[in-house]
């Protein structure tokens, strides 16, 4: 009887061990729908799952205990070759694979329409159009996943972008208010244009503001280096030609969109200008000279050429 009792025990045992390698064998080889590149946040194997679960992952326990067999998944952006894995590609892949990041800088005076060209190179993408204004995008350096969709790309700048923004607001005006903002990004991208350096910067918003008040035209150069003008010369025949609201020979007052991509410094500058009388500046050697009156600005073109 003993012996019988043995024997069905183990049978039983059997049985359930087969039941336990196929759940797991079904289990494992479930398809998982995912995004081919995708993000993994520092931290411990239940930690990874619980951030995966609220992105909408079927994930759950069970993979909690296979990762804890497998390895600990790594960290950021990860390539995983392909948007349709087994359970067990899937999480052998979050253990194993790395991202391939391709470094993008985004500088101040650069166009949006640049850098979307930017874009499709290093990360070999096509048609890259975010619909973001010009001015918009936060320069700095990125590293962003080869296969990262584009659109994925964009909302990923844009938050960047965002945040950026609204910091800079809320530490100067206690709040963020985009279209109020956003006459400080015009001025802030032609003072990117036309100044030399940094130190010139809250000097050029001066003329611009003074300009404005006198109701004169702005007529700057670098209103016209817009979109995919950004590194092409400003020759008379542009001047006449260009028809644009970005020429500030032919129209007063701003243009109606940011010409580039400012930076920081640059918003400081047109936020907080310099209390000055200059109207005119030169461009002379590595820096402008500047002046309040055009007399004056005669005198500084022909000092500069006698050099």
């Amino acid at each position: 009887m003993d012996k019988k009792r043995i024997v069905v025990n183990i049978i039983a045992f059997i049985e359930f061990l087969l039941i336990c390698i196929i759940f797991i064998l079904f289990y494992l080889t479930r398809y998982v729908n995912t995004h081919r590149v995708i993000y993994i946040p520092s931290g411990s194997v239940n930690y990874t799952i619980n951030s995966l679960q609220k992105r909408g992952y079927n994930v759950g326990i069970i993979d909690k205990f296979f990762l804890y067999f497998i390895g600990s998944p790594q960290a950021g952006w990860i390539d995983l070759k392909n948007g349709k894995l087994t359970k067990l590609d899937f999480l052998y892949k979050l253990t194993t694979s790395k991202a391939a990041l391709a470094k993008v800088t985004i500088i101040p005076g650069e166009t949006t329409y640049y850098v979307y060209k930017i874009l499709e190179n290093r990360l070999k993408l096509s048609n890259v159009n975010c619909g973001f204004d010009e001015g918009f995008l936060k320069p700095d350096t990125y590293f962003l996943p080869i296969g990262m969709k584009k659109e994925r790309i964009c909302a990923y700048l844009y938050r960047k972008s965002l945040k950026y923004h609204k910091e800079i607001c809320k530490k100067i005006f206690g709040k963020f208010e985009y279209e109020k903002y956003k006459k400080y990004l015009i001025i802030a991208s032609i003072i990117q244009k036309e100044a030399a350096n940094v130190a010139e910067m809250k000097k050029i918003s001066s003329v611009i503001y003074n300009r404005l008040k006198k109701h004169m035209k702005l007529q700057m150069d670098g209103s016209l280096n817009y979109g995919e003008y950004s590194h092409k010369k400003v020759t008379p025949q542009r001047i006449k030609n260009d028809i644009s609201r970005y020429n500030t020979y032919k129209y007063y007052g701003l243009p109606k969109k940011p010409v580039c991509i400012p930076s920081r410094e640059a918003i400081i500058a047109a936020i907080f200008p310099q209390h000055s009388k200059y109207l005119y500046f030169f461009k002379c050697g590595k820096k402008h000279l500047f002046a309040a009156t055009y007399k004056r600005h005669l005198r500084n073109i022909k000092k500069c050429k006698q050099r």
